[in-house]
């Protein structure tokens, strides 16, 4: 009788194994990099990159860099979990050849950048139309929202310097389109700074917004339809000239500082113009409340149609109030264009674009924890790579996962469904995986296997 010791069962380990497949649940990214014709398409665009007698497609070494990213690599070199499953992922590239590429696309600078955001600004257009019901843009709008991130560096990189938080790194500006509360979000832009760049520079913001437009589909890059939304840093007399120029016509909610005029017109709101603020689900919200002083401040150098909101409530435990804040109330401000609405509903609209906070968070566990590479146009690839990582993991859902399961961000998507191992078995000339009955998620790969074989092939 042998007697067990600890509570875990013991087992013997070696290795020379084979039939198993690691982190077989990355089939779901291969199938929606197939479904939505963005290897075909990325491989078209970096052509003029692919040598004489060149063994790897430029395209397919790029897209094997974001698959290995999306699984949660932060480095190049991680690209190696690729290459040990050429049965899933095909034959992947060594390290050397994928450092070239990447100082190749860094030397050619805007040329290749602009390359792999048209691509990627055509495959999202094909998947959104695809997606129907669960397109971010199938109610006819879409919220485009705009933040600054600080990157920390722990070596000296071209760029990076001190940031406002007393740290040191680098300052991108980033945007991402809003799925609402029942997906996640994807991302249209980003701008990598150096880290003492300024958080409301005006230039920056147009910059970020004219790369987020371009990744829209055409009909909705000018028009009320879309919305820009950010936070006080947008605020500027520029960046508001520029959303409501004649002809771009774009709506917007931007947030604003609290100025002595607003804070003055602020102190002559009569109590009964207050009204209720709403929470998230929709219902009032004890100890908030907003009103519109539209009318108070001098507006005659803003732009025509603006509005200003303002929104007081309890501040919770805790929270540092400032000299501009309000009888022990907290403060916040923000200007629109949009015209009709209830102002609750307006102010809602803009509080959610707190979202874009997890889209953030979920950006720094892929690949935007730090910046690996050294030159500033090495590193702006290596954004573009995050990026190509981050749409196939809003796809996938998108397209693939329902109910509760498409709102799973990218570390419980990578612990249930990617990392699940399975068995290849070869029959009949085709490959099969066969995943195991005891993982809880089986049935949810499965499903989502079967809703992406579903969709019509590209072209």
């Amino acid at each position: 009788m042998s007697k067990r010791i600890g509570l875990y069962p013991r087992v013997r380990v070696e290795g020379g194994g084979s039939g198993a497949v690691s982190q077989a649940g990355a089939v779901l990214l291969v199938e929606t990099v197939r479904k939505s014709g963005l290897d075909t398409a990325i491989s078209a665009a970096l052509a003029p990159w692919r040598k004489p007698r060149t063994v790897h497609d430029p395209g397919k070494v790029l897209l094997d860099v974001a698959l290995g990213v999306a699984l949660g690599g932060d480095c190049l070199a991680d690209v190696a979990m690729l290459r040990a499953e050429a049965n899933l992922f095909g034959p992947v590239a060594s390290d050397p050849t994928v450092s070239r590429l990447i100082d190749a696309l860094a030397a050619a600078g805007p040329k290749a950048l602009t390359a792999i955001r048209t691509t990627r600004a055509e495959v999202r257009s094909r998947v959104w139309e695809l997606a129907g019901e669960n397109s971010p843009a199938a109610g006819g709008s879409v919220i485009v929202d705009i933040d600054g991130v600080l990157v920390l560096a722990h070596s000296e990189k071209q760029d990076a310097t001190a940031t406002w938080k007393k740290t040191f790194g680098h300052h991108p500006l980033v945007a991402f389109v809003d799925h609402g509360p029942a997906g996640s979000g994807e991302p249209v832009a980003a701008l990598l700074r150096p880290g003492n760049a300024g958080s409301n520079t005006a230039s920056d913001h147009i910059t970020t917004a004219q790369l987020a437009l371009a990744q829209l589909p055409k009909h909705l890059r000018r028009g009320r339809q879309t919305l820009i939304r950010t936070d006080s840093a947008g605020g500027t007399h520029a960046f508001l000239d520029w959303l409501s120029k004649p002809g771009r016509w774009l709506s917007y909610s931007i947030g604003m500082t609290i100025t002595d005029a607003i804070h003055q017109a602020v102190l002559k709101i009569p109590k009964k113009a207050w009204t209720p603020a709403y929470d998230a689900g929709g219902t009032e919200r004890p100890g908030a409340w907003v009103a519109e002083i539209t009318d108070m401040p001098d507006l005659s150098t803003w732009p025509k149609g603006m509005r200003l909101i303002v929104r007081k409530e309890r501040p919770h435990p805790g929270a540092q109030l400032r000299f501009t804040d309000l009888d022990g109330l907290r403060l916040t401000c923000f200007a629109t264009n949009t015209k009709r609405g209830q102002l609750a509903n307006l102010e809602l609209r803009h509080r959610r674009r707190a979202r874009c906070e997890d889209r953030i968070r979920n950006a720094r566990t892929t690949g935007l924890r730090n910046l690996p590479l050294h030159d500033t146009a090495q590193n702006q690839v290596w954004l573009e790579i995050i990026s190509l990582a981050l749409d196939l993991l809003a796809w996938m859902p998108m397209l693939a996962l329902t109910g509760q399961t498409r709102r799973w961000e990218p570390k419980k998507l990578r612990l249930r469904l990617f990392s699940a191992a399975a068995q290849l078995v070869n029959t009949g000339r085709r490959n099969w995986l066969r995943f195991t009955t005891r993982w809880p998620w089986t049935d949810v790969i499965i499903h989502a296997i079967g809703r992406l074989n579903s969709l019509p092939n590209p072209g």
